[in-house]
C-alpha cells in the first residue's frame, strides 16, 4: 500500500514565470502564475510548478562530483524537429553529439538538464 501519491514535481529556477513560458511552449498547456509559484497545467491531467529561488545555482553536466539532482524525460516522434524547437525557445545543447542514440541532452533556460527521446 502506498503511502503518498506523487503530486507535482517543483523547480526552483530565478524567474518561474520565464521557465513556466519555456516548458509550456515545450509540452503545452496552461501557466496558472501565483507570483513566487507558478503552475503548469499539461495535456492529460499532469502538472510541472516552477518556485523563485534566490541564489539558484543551476545544476553541472555532466559532473561526477556535482549532482545534475533530477532531469526530465520528453518523449517525441521526431529528435531534429524537437531539438531545432527547443532551442529556438532558448534551451542549450548539453549532450547531442552522438546522433545514433534515441536521446539528446539539452539545459532549459534555468540550466536544468532535460532529455529528449525518442523512445
Amino acid at each position: 500500500m502506498a503511502v503518498a501519491e506523487l503530486g507535482v514535481v517543483v523547480l526552483d529556477c530565478p524567474d518561474p514565470r520565464a521557465l513556466a513560458g519555456f516548458y509550456s511552449e515545450v509540452l503545452g498547456g496552461s501557466v496558472e502564475d501565483q507570483g513566487e509559484w507558478v503552475d503548469l497545467k499539461l495535456p492529460g491531467g499532469q502538472a510541472l510548478a516552477f518556485q523563485e529561488a534566490p541564489g539558484f545555482v543551476p545544476p553541472k553536466w555532466p559532473a561526477p562530483d556535482h549532482s545534475q539532482q533530477f532531469h526530465l524525460d520528453l518523449t517525441v516522434q521526431d529528435l531534429d524537429a524537437a531539438e531545432k524547437a527547443v532551442l529556438e525557445l532558448g534551451a542549450k545543447p548539453l549532450d547531442t553529439e552522438d546522433r545514433s542514440r534515441s536521446f539528446r541532452v539539452y539545459a532549459d533556460p534555468a540550466g536544468h538538464p532535460f532529455c529528449l527521446c525518442a523512445c
